[in-house]
């Protein structure tokens, strides 16, 4: 009876394989060359804060932000591993010292993880083209390996929230390029060159993780907005949203009891 149930849930995951490769490869990849060519932002690795105007007010509410981030760090362990938001993330981690907090996944957001942090939410919504938003918990010594994302049409970008010192300690490596996080200030990269993150402090590492849609001269810009909308529909970015709606019963248990974190 059980290995009947882990079926469907098997072939689910297959299809959202086939789907991802399918769409990386046929769909995807074709366009890539447009947006580098359509850029108003160029191509490189990382990209400087000065290139975006909403930067510097994200940056000067960073300790609003940390606040927020905060509250939540006090139930840390009760915490989804991204793996469990989105199952395909399951070659990149597999254990539990990847946490996550989500606001915002590929345009459809997380009313009421957003009413937790509606200083967050605020700042966040004011971002022109924001489609992704969440707290990224690395806890010690965890190491995301390298990897590459599948859609240049969207920028990542990180705030850093709660950083271990040295800061040395903890890193991004983008195309061959090294850059550490420090509180408060922004990192800014294309995540389609290879990159990989790590911890190897003994404390926890928080940034602010957003994706925005990359600015584009018309009309690929277009083009773009309904790349992302469909994305947006697709088994990948649903099975997450599906996984945290399931979430949301342990978050209210967790968040409203007036007994505070749980041990």
């Amino acid at each position: 009876m059980g290995e009947m149930a882990t079926v469907p849930q098997g072939m689910r995951a297959l299809v959202r394989k086939w789907t991802l490769t399918f769409a990386e490869k046929a769909l995807l990849r074709p366009i890539d060359n447009l947006f580098v060519r359509y850029s108003l932002i160029g191509d490189a690795p990382f990209f400087e804060p000065e290139q975006f105007s909403w930067v510097t007010d994200l940056e000067a509410s960073w300790r609003l932000i940390r606040a927020e981030l905060d509250e939540v760090l006090k139930y840390r362990d009760q915490l989804p591993n991204f793996q469990d938001i989105s199952p395909d993330q399951y070659n990149l981690t597999h254990d539990d010292r990847w946490k996550t907090f989500f606001l915002y996944g590929f345009g459809l957001k997380h009313a009421s993880n957003c009413a937790r942090c509606p200083d967050t939410a605020r700042l966040i919504e004011a971002i022109p083209g924001m489609t992704t938003a969440f707290f990224s918990i690395l806890l010690p010594h965890k190491r995301i390996p390298e990897h590459s994302g599948v859609y240049r049409g969207v920028v990542r970008y990180h705030l850093a929230l709660k950083i271990p010192q040295p800061n040395t300690s903890c890193g991004i490596q983008v195309g061959g390029e090294t850059r550490h996080w420090q509180e408060g200030k922004s990192l800014i990269f294309d995540d389609r060159y290879p990159h990989h993150a790590w911890n190897d402090s003994d404390e926890v590492r928080v940034v602010l993780f957003l994706d925005f849609m990359r600015p584009l001269r018309s009309p690929i810009s277009l083009l773009n907005q309904l790349t992302v909308k469909a994305i947006s529909l697709s088994p990948y970015v649903q099975a997450g949203k599906d996984n945290m709606e399931q979430w949301e019963p342990l978050f209210e248990k967790l968040f409203d009891t007036k007994e505070g974190p749980k041990s």
